[in-house]
């Protein structure tokens, strides 16, 4: 009962030659909360892309994604997928977008007191029980918090029970206690037997701690792929031991991430080209300062060496 991906491998372009993801390979289990991370560009959001089949129509995939044993199908509703962008309508109350979304999306022989018990459980589950009556809000009309509307999004996902729940940065713009209560409502939907994956930006030590499972992406290949609380061991074995005082996910980042090595290589030649131009600024001064001295009785140079004391 685990998610696959074997040789995953996602180009772009007509030419198809511009790799985002290069023969990526790992598996989710139920149970456990997997941290997608890596620097800006490293196929964080393509990867989560592929596994729920939402790829642009430019965009070619290559490799092998099963679920429970089987190829995963394009139409499954075994797979949700909760994007960055949160589209509302303001005017609705929390407890409205929800029944809205669960009358659309669930079976309809259901009956219309299983549905909301089906709404009031997920607003519970997302811990919006004193926004449920609030609108949402839009550029005019003051509404819920981002933090809320994060979970909002997340409950909208899990009206239909799916089996794998993706999620691209659900923390992104949150400050960290809003972040720690997010991850921790996805972690508690995991340990109901779901699979739940999510890329994540940078988070903090509190919340890295809730991730079981990690997933490191650097310019489309894994560099780190297993248990979250062994991955500092692994970057001190490689010689990239994390500093005390250090957050351990931005140790990773600073040093899986290839920018910072481009950065250092061009610091690095400007401090060599300050340092020949002050010494050459010195000797010229040291030059400047010395006595002028008599040449000898050759007045043309062509005439021999002109001799100096």
């Amino acid at each position: 009962m685990v998610m696959i991906w074997e040789n995953l491998t996602v180009t772009i372009g007509a030419d198809k030659k511009k790799k985002l993801l290069d023969g990526v390979t790992g598996f989710a289990q139920p149970g456990r909360i997997m941290a997608v991370m890596g620097p800006s560009g490293c196929g964080k959001t393509t990867l989560l892309t592929s596994l729920a089949g939402t790829h642009a129509a430019n965009v070619a995939e290559a490799g092998n994604i099963q679920i429970k044993g089987k190829r995963r199908n394009l139409y499954s509703k075994e797979v949700s997928f909760v994007g960055q962008e949160e589209l509302f309508l303001g005017t609705l109350t929390v407890k409205e977008t929800l029944t809205y979304s669960a009358n659309m999306r669930l079976p309809s022989k259901m009956t219309k007191q299983e549905i909301d018990k089906v709404v009031e459980d997920t607003i519970i589950e997302m811990g919006l029980e004193d926004c449920a009556n609030s609108k949402i809000g839009n550029w005019h009309l003051r509404g819920i918090s981002n933090g809320e509307k994060k979970r909002l999004s997340i409950g909208l996902e899990i009206l239909t029970q799916p089996f794998v729940l993706l999620l691209d940065e659900p923390t992104s713009g949150l400050d960290s206690a809003s972040a720690f209560y997010v991850i921790q409502a996805l972690s508690n939907i995991a340990l109901k037997g779901k699979i739940v994956i999510c890329s994540i930006h940078q988070p903090g030590c509190e919340t890295f701690n809730i991730f079981d499972d990690l997933l490191l992406l650097s310019s489309g290949e894994t560099v780190y792929f297993g248990e979250a609380n062994m991955a500092l061991k692994f970057f001190a074995d490689a010689g990239f031991p994390c500093p005390i005082k250090r957050n351990p996910s931005d140790h990773f980042l600073m040093s899986i991430n290839l920018d910072f090595d481009f950065i250092n290589e061009a610091l690095a030649r400007c401090h060599v080209l300050i340092r020949v131009s002050q010494e050459t600024t010195i000797l010229m001064s040291s030059v400047a300062d010395l006595p002028c001295g008599r040449r000898s009785s050759a007045t043309d140079p062509n005439d021999g060496p002109v001799l100096w004391y």
